[in-house]
């Protein structure tokens, strides 16, 4: 009668931290390039400091023309160097003796 031994392999015990290595480099992985990772939350913060900004320019904007809206009186009098300021600024004209300054923004 034989008998059949078992010979203990060495790979055997490399299987379980193959396999969590792997999960491990590919979860670290997608946490820093992923959609949600770091990289774009630093994208995310990036852009949310410009709208910032553009947000107080888009803001400050606003506060002139309400300023200038509110010299235009819907029912009484018009202040008059307001409606010439607008008429010559949509008509494009001045007087012979003004001087023109152009502000390019």
């Amino acid at each position: 009668m034989s008998t059949r031994q078992k010979k203990i392999r060495k790979t055997g015990r490399l299987i379980v931290p193959t396999i969590a290595i792997a999960f491990i480099s590919y979860f670290g992985f997608h946490s820093i390039n992923g959609d949600r990772g770091m990289k774009a939350m630093q994208r995310f913060e990036l852009r949310k400091a410009q709208l910032e900004l553009k947000l107080a320019a888009l803001t400050e904007e606003r506060k002139l023309l309400q300023q200038q809206v509110k010299l235009l009186p819907s029912n009484g009098p018009v202040v008059r160097d307001m409606l010439d300021e607008r008429a010559r600024e949509a008509l494009n004209l001045s007087r012979p003796n003004e001087i023109v300054i152009f502000d390019f923004k």
